[in-house]
């Protein structure tokens, strides 16, 4: 960003907890600490999503969740099952997990109905206020097949395409966010996520094209600001 506007930059954050040791608990405790930096989300795992709804509530920062998370190979009907359910404990944002294999073989038909479904659930669970981000786990895939998990993910009605679940082979690039960029245009927002842990990488991100960041560390990254 220079020219980046770094004053808005907690609006680009979905600080992020998806830890599998994370209980209720601990879940309130962490929501409390992040409910007032003005993230534009907070991503949660799924049995936290009431917790976080009736915690943020009032607040500017939007609940999300994961489906079909972290490797994205269930069926089209329970991705669209689990994320009907979360939108209807206030889950307003859903980041679903690609199914990468049928991507790798080329079975776009599979890929854009495995999208399309959870995005009409969620549109339909919201009454069309739900927002749904398809990770593509770069790390798994070759520049073409990125490109086509975008144009997939756009055909399919996506309101974001996002690099990484953050438990695959490796996290975001600034080369994976300038070849999603390109293959969405201004058509969908771009996240990047997984590793992003200080304020050069976020900016790094942010200057390659995405509107989003994904990451553990947005209480430090505005620190540094």
């Amino acid at each position: 960003m220079s020219p980046i506007d770094l004053t808005h930059l907690a609006e680009t954050i979905d600080q992020t907890l998806l830890s599998p040791e994370t209980g209720l608990s601990a879940g309130a405790e962490w929501i409390e600490q992040n409910r007032s930096a003005g993230f534009a989300s907070l991503c949660v795992s799924p049995f936290l999503v009431p917790l976080a709804a009736n915690l943020l509530a009032g607040t500017p920062t939007a609940v999300c969740s994961v489906v079909g998370f972290p490797l994205g190979y269930a069926t089209t009907g329970a991705k669209a099952a689990e994320a009907s359910e979360l939108a209807s404990l206030g889950c307003t944002e859903i980041d679903m997990v690609v199914n990468v294999g049928a991507l790798l073989e080329g079975d776009d038909e599979y890929v854009t109905r495995d999208i399309e479904t959870v995005v009409r659930a969620v549109q339909r669970e919201s009454g069309g206020s739900g927002m749904v981000k398809v990770i593509l786990e770069t790390g798994r895939l070759t520049e073409s097949h990125i490109v086509r998990g975008c144009e997939l993910a756009l055909s399919a009605g996506a309101d974001y395409v996002k690099t990484s679940t953050g438990f695959g082979p490796r996290g975001a690039s600034a080369d994976d966010v300038r070849i999603m960029r390109a293959a969405v245009g201004d058509r969908a927002g771009v996240k990047a996520a997984g590793g992003i842990r200080d304020l050069a990488a976020a900016i790094e991100m942010l200057a390659a094209g995405a509107s989003r960041i994904g990451t553990s560390a947005g209480l430090s990254i505005l620190a540094e600001v």
